[in-house]
């Protein structure tokens, strides 16, 4: 199921074929033919629909993916569909819209059910006619699910069967994002929240994370260009008690307020922390 970007009580469904509500799930109307190579094998793949998913650019732009590897896209709200992507062997684990560029799309592919690791991930800037490999250093993982941020088209979030990671540069490098927190775990879907901009996490381990990505945001290729960022600091609220103490007994109140900050030279980062400025 996938809730129209342009209107909330536009709701799309695909079986085989993908299917639109315009009155909140009432009533439906069958937008496609079978979108894949209806070839039944058992339940591994079966001939589904895997993503569907509408550009947050244009009303009626939509794209297809299914288990057996065809990505197919409707310019005009379904009343015709062009095939963009013939995978055979291979699961289309996401297709995913750009929010900054029309004819932007980007592709994930799955194939561990074949006993293929590789981590296959690509764009286009022509509605899907040419591919491009990106996430060229991802690690042996299946990819999940591919998201775009909201605010920042170089930031892209991408869920694998062992974590998740995250580019600055639109795909060409990634980093893990995984730690104490966020466990090597399989991460199935992710979403940015547009009002608070938290990147919600779903896990195959049944479990939901909320990361703040606000600064992640703030990494632009022209804030990246800088030697320092300073991040914006909370309001404090001060107290006439900081640096006192209660009575001769009792430690004297301190506080602590971080300042975080972004530096891309690592020796700067160690004097500024050994100063005690950061």
């Amino acid at each position: 199921f996938q809730i129209s970007r342009h209107n909330q009580d536009i709701v799309y469904f695909a079986s085989q074929s993908v299917y639109r509500s315009m009155d909140k799930g009432e009533t439906w109307q069958k937008i496609s033919g079978d979108l894949t190579r209806n070839t039944k094998q058992e339940n591994v793949p079966y001939s589904t629909l895997s993503t569907v998913e509408e550009s947050p650019k244009k009303f009626g732009l939509i794209y297809a993916g299914s288990d057996d590897g065809l990505v197919n896209v409707s310019k005009d709200g379904g009343n015709s569909w062009q095939k963009i992507g013939d995978f055979p062997g291979f699961w289309v684990s996401m297709v995913q819209p750009s929010s900054f560029s029309e004819s932007r799309v980007y592709l994930s592919l799955n194939a561990y059910r074949e006993d293929d690791f590789r981590a296959l991930l690509y764009s286009s800037d022509d509605f899907g006619k040419t591919w491009k490999k990106i996430g060229e250093d991802l690690p042996l993982e299946p990819i999940n699910v591919i998201r775009e941020d909201h605010t920042n088209e170089n930031l892209l979030y991408v869920g694998t069967d062992n974590g998740l990671y995250i580019s600055l540069d639109r795909g060409k490098t990634f980093m893990s994002a995984n730690n104490a927190t966020l466990p090597n775990v399989a991460v199935h879907d992710l979403k940015v929240h547009h009002r608070d901009n938290e990147l919600i996490v779903a896990t195959d381990g049944r479990s939901i994370y909320i990361a703040d990505v606000k600064k992640l945001q703030k990494l632009t290729p022209e804030n990246l260009a800088k030697n320092l960022i300073v991040f914006d600091v909370e309001s404090i609220n001060f107290k006439e008690n900081w640096g006192k103490s209660y009575n001769n007994f009792t430690e004297i109140e301190k506080q602590n307020f971080p300042i975080e900050f972004y530096t891309k030279n690592a020796e700067l980062s160690r004097v500024e922390q050994s100063l005690g400025f950061f």
